[in-house]
């Protein structure tokens, strides 16, 4: 009655206002519950880890419940932004949210979050340093194999030690900024990374150069410190010039193509101290020759360089000693400001141009830098590319797409880039979506030259599919993206020759991805001929090679309502199936894939392994009774009751736990043996014998057992198989001589001897290669009694 009065009371413009409130809070509390991730943090899909993470504190530091203790809705706001962080970090779990949304992350939702203390001091602790780079598994193996010397920290964000050392840490970096990289290590982001890198302690600090065994600093921990102990590495030599070596020093470096950098020494004027001659030394390694004259000393040699007090110059290689014109006078002692100089003086790339371009990439592979006219800061750190690739005989270039439109047109290059062009034309080339620094660049070029990875285009996109073909479909901005790429790259050296590797694009190439329905990022495809396969396994070398040889040899059978109809439910009497129910979309379901075609290559000729996409045919999932995903059922050979079929509902759906449970349902290869029975059949029977002694408290035994039931399988009709309680039995075990469990014998008869009591000890655990071995024993055996014996009677 009373909400009729107050709505009665009411304008009708009143009302509609009204009504319109309650549908933008309705709104409000919609979107909300279900806010975007990258939103929620206020960062663009395109974020680096380091922005998400520095987004993400920021928010911490405001939205937290211990800043906000009279809002009651605080733990569950943030909660979300929690939850969101958490998503966006994992490159795995980004993939799967970026192409499925929520629906295709894992139930577990999360419920932890670390004290306001903790974001405020221990999160991040070098992430707002521009000198110091932070490393993380997709990037450190890159980094530290460049070429380059990288000194590392390995921190633990509660470990108090750590950041008494943050302060020296930022100060060393910025004293030894440009002369070698300063990298940090979350530990707590990265265990698995530190795990296998052998840290123990924190913070560890580690030297790492191309091709040598890391080195641990172990001094005290002063900002003096670290710079002589990294000093140390900095191998360049500083020479010292005199009237005796002058002239054939600086002439043997120009014929070299290389500079000079000369302090001149005196009683008066700027001299460059020895530290930062061997700073200079590093990083101009390569370009630029470091060297010092005693003014005090060889006057009249300083004299011929028109030098009357201390002073540096730069003596570009192009030039000789009478053009002083060419000659950098620098006013400056500071190491950071004269590398910037010398840098800017030095001669840019070689500059190609549409006339040069196909004739000199036909025969010699090339870095090319594709510029837009801009003179950055960027492209004159590419001048010391040259001298990091030399050794892998890659030339390095660059082309002006403001002067040479066409060319970079026809190669769809429309932004400033480098790319890999591996000697066989232009046409076959690889575009670098990494960061856009030196020691990922030099890293990329020498993975590229040796992989057979190719940037796809609409001219040579493989349309008529001739061959096979791995298509990634990719977005440049995507991390999840830029963290496969490398690993296509090793996919592609190990299948080299049996299929053809490409990238797309689709943030230039829209028609093609959308011709193919492709609506996430990365996806991957595989074309052979008609057929088209798409990856949905772990985005991993290993994984992509595993999927495709699974193509070739394909262990799962992909069903449909019709082939399930047909093959499992109308089976065969002896037949068992095991059969996959599963959504795309689901997370769950998409870690199980690889080990359930692990598992169907292990059952291989014992069980029938099918899939089937619940996603593709609902209505039939639906009318199987299944409402989960992942659903995994084993129809026996029961074809009376075709319908009838076991769950799985054990927690590990690793290949191992998976095959266990399927042998379950078959009848046993092997027999259990008695202390009668192992003396009359094993020991003075008149068949071979191979014989699991197992515990059944042992852990290994337990994960044994189905791999023995395996063995059995296989050498039915040769070999017979048995399995003994040493628990039950313990007294036939000692006297075998067993001491630890599992342990697998074998028993030959030969004819009229008998075995030996003890057998012969296999050690090993799997199946196939006990098998081998069995096998090879009884070749060895005279034909007469390689067969199992049979009884007369």
């Amino acid at each position: 009655m009373g909400y009729r009065v107050v709505l009665g009371v009411l304008r009708p413009v009143q009302l509609m206002l009204t009504l319109l409130l309650l549908i933008v809070i309705l709104l409000v509390a919609v979107c909300a519950e279900g806010s975007d991730y990258y939103d929620l943090l206020g960062v663009g899909r395109e974020a680096t880890n380091r922005e998400i993470r520095r987004a993400f504190k920021k928010l911490a530091l405001t939205m937290h419940p211990d800043k906000n203790p009279g809002d009651p809705s605080a733990h569950e706001r943030f909660l979300k932004v929690n939850r969101a962080y958490e998503v966006l970090k994992d490159e795995d779990l980004r993939k799967k949210y970026d192409k499925y949304g929520e629906k295709g992350l894992d139930e577990q939702k999360g419920g932890r979050y670390e004290s306001w203390n903790y974001y405020r001091y221990d999160f991040g602790i070098y992430d707002d340093d521009l000198e110091i780079i932070t490393l993380d598994s997709g990037d450190f193996e890159a980094a530290v194999n460049s070429g380059e010397i990288w000194f590392v920290n390995f921190y633990f964000p509660r470990c108090s030690h750590c950041h008494q050392l943050a302060p020296t840490w930022r100060e060393f970096a910025k004293e030894m900024d440009g002369v070698i990289w300063i990298g940090a290590v979350n530990c707590g982001d990265n265990n698995h990374l530190c795990r296998r890198r052998g840290i123990h302690s924190y913070p560890s600090l580690y030297i790492y150069r191309a091709g040598q065994k890391p080195e641990k600093f172990t001094g005290e921990r002063t900002k003096d410190n670290l710079v002589r102990f990294s000093m140390q590495f900095i191998t360049t030599t500083v020479t010292q010039l005199w009237q005796g070596n002058v002239f054939t020093e600086i002439e043997s470096a120009f014929a070299s193509g290389l500079g000079w950098l000369i302090t001149f020494c005196s009683d008066t004027g700027d001299c460059l101290e020895p530290r930062t001659r061997q700073k200079l030394a590093g990083m101009l390694d390569g370009l630029v020759k470091v060297g010092w004259m005693d003014c005090t000393v060889q006057q009249q040699l300083c004299d011929s360089f028109q030098v009357t007090n201390g002073a540096t110059a730069l003596f570009p290689p192009e030039s000789a000693l009478d053009k002083q014109d060419s000659v950098l006078w620098l006013k400056t002692l500071d190491s950071k400001e004269i590398y910037n100089q010398v840098i800017n003086h030095l001669p840019s790339l070689e500059l190609l141009t549409s006339d040069s371009f196909e004739k000199k990439l036909t025969h010699h592979r090339w870095l090319i830098s594709f510029t837009f006219g801009d003179r950055s800061a960027a492209s004159n750190e590419y001048k010391k590319l040259k001298a990091f690739l030399q050794s892998d005989h890659i030339q390095v270039g660059r082309v002006d797409c403001i002067a040479d439109q066409e060319l970079c047109q026809s190669l769809y290059i429309q932004k400033p880039c480098v790319a890999v062009f591996k000697g066989l034309g232009i046409h076959d080339f690889e575009i670098h979506h990494g960061k856009d620094v030196l020691y990922n660049i030099v890293g990329f070029a020498r993975d590229s030259v040796r992989a057979h990875v190719m940037t796809l285009r609409p001219d040579n996109f493989p349309s008529d599919r001739k061959e096979p073909w791995l298509v990634d479909f990719f977005a440049p901005w995507c991390p999840p993206c830029r963290a496969l790429l490398p690993e296509l790259r090793k996919a592609s050296i190990q299948l080299a020759g049996q299929i053809r590797f490409g990238t797309l694009d689709c943030t230039i190439h829209h028609n093609l991805c959308s011709m193919y329905n492709i609506q996430a990022y990365p996806t991957t495809v595989i074309f052979n001929g008609s057929s088209v396969h798409e990856y949905e396994g772990h985005h991993s070398a290993d994984g992509i090679l595993e999927f495709i040889q699974d193509l070739v040899n394909p262990s799962v059978v992909v069903l449909d309502p019709s082939s399930f109809t047909e093959k499992v439910k109308a089976r065969a009497g002896e037949q068992i199936w095991a059969v996959d129910f599963y959504a795309p979309w689901c997370g769950p379901c998409q870690a199980l894939m690889p080990e359930w075609r692990r598992m169907a290559r292990m059952l291989s000729g014992q069980i029938l392994i099918g899939s089937l996409d619940c996603q593709r045919f609902q209505t039939f999932c639906q009318s199987q009774g299944v409402r989960a995903y992942p659903e995994i059922r084993l129809y026996d050979g029961n074809i009376k009751q075709p319908d009838r079929y076991m769950t799985y509902n054990g927690w590990h759906r690793d290949a191992h736990s998976l095959r266990s449970w399927a042998l379950s349902a078959l009848p046993r290869a092997s027999v259990d043996l008695t202390p009668d029975t192992f003396r009359s059949q094993v020991l003075s029977g008149r068949d071979h014998w191979v014989v699991d002694f197992y515990a059944p408290w042992c852990g290994p035994c337990q994960h044994f057992a189905p791999e023995f039931e395996v063995l059995a399988r296989m050498l039915k009709g040769e070999v017979q198989a048995g399995t003994i309680d040493c628990q039950a039995h313990y007294q036939t075990c000692q006297s075998a001589g067993i001491t630890a469990y599992p342990t697998v014998r074998f028993y030959t008869y030969l004819g009229t001897k008998r075995h030996e009591h003890s057998g012969e000890h296999i050690n090993s655990r799997d199946a196939d290669a006990i098998a081998d071995i069995i096998r090879h024993r009884l070749d060895q055996l005279s034909p007469r009694l390689r067969s199992t014996p049979k009884d007369e009677l």
